[in-house]
């Protein structure tokens, strides 16, 4: 239901010659997850694009099998001792893989969350820029370390052993200069506790005063300051001396004993900010999560003002332009300023910088390199864990632009995810290149202005789960075109404008949002309505939406990041769906519903649950083997002898969406409270997922609507708003008119529907769009336009306007 045609000129490459397989990678009997023998030949230094619902089996072709023996074997290359620091890679089930080259994979997994990677440190930007100031800078300030806000400054000295004549003891000293700002130790922010979520300050220690948690009265943590006889634990702490109360709060680690035990006793603040502040916030419990996020503020480190950068570092500059300032420009404006060091000085007659010359040519092409994959408008400062999964993807691809490889298996998975209309046509031109280059490229999408420039389509079907794994249509993309398969059909779909549009019954107002890009916004968001935001990535979208649609109070945000939950969790677990199931098993056979639960009393005892047995190789990989036992299924036999409608709870659990919901609607399964939660699914189109299918094999698009589907209740009446951003990702075009229809069912039942997205079916079908633009970065953060879609059709004043005016053929 997207445009299929495309502006691109250039002819496709011409197919080689199959029956040389030189030129093609075969695949043979490929059986991975739902593939079924699958056996296809790819041609090789040509674009393939793999089609087909989500679910057919694409990623398990393309990921699960081709790329992931192509890793296997280049690990197996390396010594024994190297491939025990690598991940585990078992072969993958296909009786032949032929042809295989090196396979880069350039996917939309996050980018981590660690504070010190940036956009500039996931690239080579940041340190082709750090010797650039080390070679130019002034005052000159030493080493490219010395930019660094990763590198700590260190001096020391010690002896070291020199064999030469006499010669055996040389004293020597050595110093490393680092740019990190000693204050906030190069993460930009600091952390303050607030005092009033520790203790009451008009109680004393002895009477209770302590609220954090784990320091519970009479515990050994309380004990540690009670009986430490720095202070008065009968004193209300608010008169505590300065003296007592740096004691309590600051204290130097000192070795004591407490109740005749040897411990450590440290003020409060530091002993917090090991205890809690260091841990992962995600890994902490959730009372523990809570007070953190009640007790601890992160502002912005008045040292470095959140540069990150030591005050040396930021005091050395080329032409007025600090390190600092630079990775804070955006990187189109960056680029021309580095273009700009080429050019000799006005009051010069020198030739610009010539000693670095190749060094400026280098960082110039990384550079050029973001602004060719739309994404001109990011800064090197902003931390990678902050980007979409699309502009990680693309962020990803920067280092392969410039390669001078040749010869390499390049896998794609949805590339244009996050891209507007205007920008496909670049992501396009991209993978063409790549090709152009002698590689083999492979692309998982379902965009068809992408899947019209393939070499070769192979469609995989003809339904999801059990109902796909095979290949349907293998060919041109004509020949898809004129196929009968659900890809070719749906080919050249197109959503028409609706007649009629909903009234709004309500506004919500935004005044005066400025957040990241925003200037100053001011916009009536319409309720009871289908609202879609639009706009080109980087024109501050999310930015309006998530930065000023207060979270809460009614409003439901779903977005696309990962499912918090260990791999033994799966969608029956995270929605609630075991529990009625569990019950009904427990009820059918008068025992205990925790005989149910592969986390509790029904686990395997040999695999405690987990249904494989990791064994650990020493230097060597390990290895995960399925349990012998339980086969895999992670249940005790015995448990296994209980039946629900022929079924035991294994089987229930290997079961699809689709499958379980009809198992559950009559007859002695039927279990009305798991068939309204199997509903919920299906009608997010998960109807394919199995219900002990683990979380962390689900895609970003698969993890929404699964957030989706848990909210989707009649709570909250028509102050419920939903915000959902970009549902379409990974969504089959077959799939786009389920999707409309069940935002449809949401707002016809009195919700509001507020929606981040490119996909021009939803832009058609909307009551009322909101455009951001005109550009991204700062040529964006404005709304240019505020209507219906007929009316944006009929202005054709933006971007936006003029694709959706081209796709509804206006």
């Amino acid at each position: 239901m997207t445009m299929a045609t495309s502006t691109d000129t250039r002819s496709p490459a011409p197919a080689p010659h199959v029956a040389d397989r030189h030129d093609v990678i075969r695949v043979h009997g490929a059986r991975v997850n739902n593939l079924k023998d699958v056996s296809v030949e790819i041609p090789k230094r040509r674009l393939t694009v793999f089609t087909g619902v989500s679910g057919s089996g694409k990623s398990s072709l393309v990921f699960g099998t081709i790329a992931a023996e192509s890793q296997r074997l280049i690990n197996e290359t390396y010594s024994a001792f190297v491939q025990g620091f690598m991940p585990t890679l078992a072969r993958p089930e296909v009786d032949v893989l032929e042809g295989l080259t090196t396979a880069i994979i350039v996917d939309q997994e996050p980018m981590g969350a660690d504070p010190r990677s940036t956009v500039g440190t996931a690239t080579d930007a940041n340190a082709m820029l750090r010797i650039l100031f080390s070679r130019l800078g002034q005052p000159h300030i030493g080493p490219p370390s010395a930019y660094s806000f990763n590198t700590a400054s260190v001096r020391a000295s010690g002896a070291i052993t020199v064999e030469r004549g006499n010669k055996k003891a040389v004293k020597a000293t050595y110093s490393r200069t680092g740019g990190m700002c000693p204050r906030c130790e190069g993460r930009g922010t600091v952390t303050d506790l607030d005092l009033t979520q520790l203790y009451d300050d008009s109680m004393s220690l002895n009477g209770g005063a302590l609220t954090i948690p784990g320091y519970r009265t009479g515990g050994w943590n309380y004990r540690l300051y009670t009986e430490s006889g720095l202070f008065d634990p009968d004193k209300p702490i608010r008169d505590f001396s300065k003296r007592e109360l740096h004691a309590f709060l600051h204290h130097e680690p000192t070795r004591m004993k407490i109740a005749g035990i040897n411990m450590t006793y440290e003020g409060l603040i530091p002993r917090l900010k090991k205890s809690m502040l260091a841990k992962d916030r995600e890994g902490m419990q959730p009372h523990i999560r809570e007070f953190v996020d009640r007790a601890v503020t992160f502002t912005t480190c008045p040292e470095c003002d959140g540069t990150r950068l030591s005050e040396g570092a930021r005091a050395s500059k080329i032409k007025g332009i600090s390190i600092a300032d630079a990775c804070a420009m955006e990187i189109r404006d960056l680029a021309e300023w580095v273009r700009g060091l080429d050019q000799p000085s006005p009051s010069s007659s020198s030739r610009g910088y010539p000693m670095v010359a190749p060094l400026l040519a280098a960082l110039r092409q990384t550079l050029d390199s973001f602004g060719e994959i739309g994404l001109g408008y990011l800064s090197l400062d902003r931390p990678s864990g902050t980007l979409s999964g699309g502009e990680a993807q693309r962020v990803k691809m920067i280092r392969h632009l410039g390669s001078s490889l040749t010869d390499v298996t390049y896998v794609f998975d949805e590339p244009t995810t996050g891209l507007h209309p205007h920008d496909i046509q670049r992501m396009n031109d991209l993978l063409l290149r790549l090709r152009d280059k002698g590689n083999t490229v492979l692309v998982v999408e379902h965009e068809p202005q992408t899947i019209a420039i393939a070499d070769h389509v192979i469609d995989l079907g003809p339904g999801a789960g059990t109902a796909g794994g095979t290949v349907c249509f293998e060919g041109t993309v004509e020949g898809l075109r004129a196929g009968g398969t659900l890809t070719g059909r749906h080919f050249d779909d197109r959503a028409a404008l609706k007649e009629t549009v909903r009234k709004p019954t309500g506004t919500l107002e935004i005044r005066g949002a400025t957040a990241h890009n925003l200037r100053g916004v001011d916009v009536d968001i319409p309720l009871g309505v289908l609202c879609a935001v639009t706009g080109v990535a980087g024109s501050g979208k999310s930015s309006l939406i998530h930065g000023s649609v207060p979270s809460g109070a009614g409003v439901v945000s779903v977005d696309q990041g990962a499912i918090k939950g260990s791999r033994r969790s799966n969608p029956a677990t995270y929605t609630g769906l075991l529990d009625p199931i569990r019950k009904a098993f427990a009820k059918a056979n008068g025992v205990k519903p925790a005989l149910f639960s592969a986390n509790s009393e029904g686990a395997c005892p040999t695999c405690n649950g987990a249904g494989v047995i990791y064994t650990d190789l020493a230097m060597m990989a390990g290895t995960a083997t399925t349990c012998e036992d339980c086969e895999g299924n992670r249940f005790q036999a015995s448990v296994r002898e209980y039946k629900l409608g022929g079924r035991d709870i294994s089987e229930v659990l290997a079961m699809s969406v689709t499958e379980a919901k009809e198992f559950f609607a009559s007859g002695e399964a039927r279990t009305p409270a798991a068939h309204r939660v199997l509903d919920r699914l299906a009608d997010v189109g998960l109807g394919y997922l199995s219900l002990g299918q683990p979380l962390t094999t689900l895609s970003g698009g698969e993890r929404q609507r699964l957030k989706l589907a848990t909210h989707m209740t009649d709570k909250g009446g028509d102050r419920l708003v939903y915000v959902l951003d970009e549902p379409t990702t990974g969504l089959h075009l077959a799939d786009v008119e389920q999707l409309l229809g069940l935002l449809d069912r949401l707002v016809d039942s009195g919700k509001s529907v507020i929606v981040i997205e490119h996909h021009q079916a939803v832009m058609a079908h909307a009551d009322w769009i909101i455009d951001l633009g005109p550009g991204a970065g700062h040529d964006g953060g404005r709304i240019v336009f505020e209507g219906t879609p007929a009316d944006l059709v009929a202005a054709r004043s933006t971007l936006t306007g003029e694709h959706l005016a081209a796709y509804v053929g206006s």
